[in-house]
């Protein structure tokens, strides 16, 4: 771990901490400047909610996809979204998440995520996931409530 070039173990999950500090705060040009310039965003080989076009799950390039990302998910109404634990590897940081959120077209839900942030050698994120209940995006994606049982 190197502590000079501001890389490793505490200095990525400082940089994912201070990322969801941002988003919450509304500051998304500081999020994108935590990315690096090809930054891989939901960049699966399969996944369901990719295959039902959801479109805040949908595999996204460079710092100008992330945006778009955020330009949607700008777009929710977030009645929570808490970071419960940040968890540090050498090159990866994933964050436990609850959110709940109604989405454009009055879709909702509420899910326990985990988003794993990959870390290149200059210290900027490379490649996001979220690792989510599909079943539940992809419905509130066409509409339906999944917090009603």
């Amino acid at each position: 771990m190197s502590t000079e070039s501001g890389t490793g173990t505490a200095a990525h999950a400082a940089t994912v901490g201070a990322l969801y500090a941002a988003f919450a705060r509304g500051d998304i040009p500081a999020v994108l400047d935590m990315l690096a310039e090809d930054v891989r965003w939901e960049d699966w080989a399969d996944n369901f909610a990719q295959r039902a076009d959801v479109p805040w799950m949908r595999r996204r390039g460079g710092r100008d996809g992330a945006a778009e990302f955020f330009g949607i998910v700008g777009g929710f109404d977030i009645g929570e979204f808490a970071v419960l634990e940040i968890m540090a590897g050498e090159s990866q940081v994933v964050a436990e998440i609850s959110i709940d959120a109604v989405v454009p077209g009055g879709g909702r839900f509420r899910d326990e995520e985990l988003h794993v942030w990959s870390f290149d050698g200059s210290g900027k994120i490379s490649r996001m996931r979220h690792y989510v209940d599909t079943a539940k995006h992809i419905a509130a994606a066409n509409g339906a409530d999944t917090t009603s049982r």
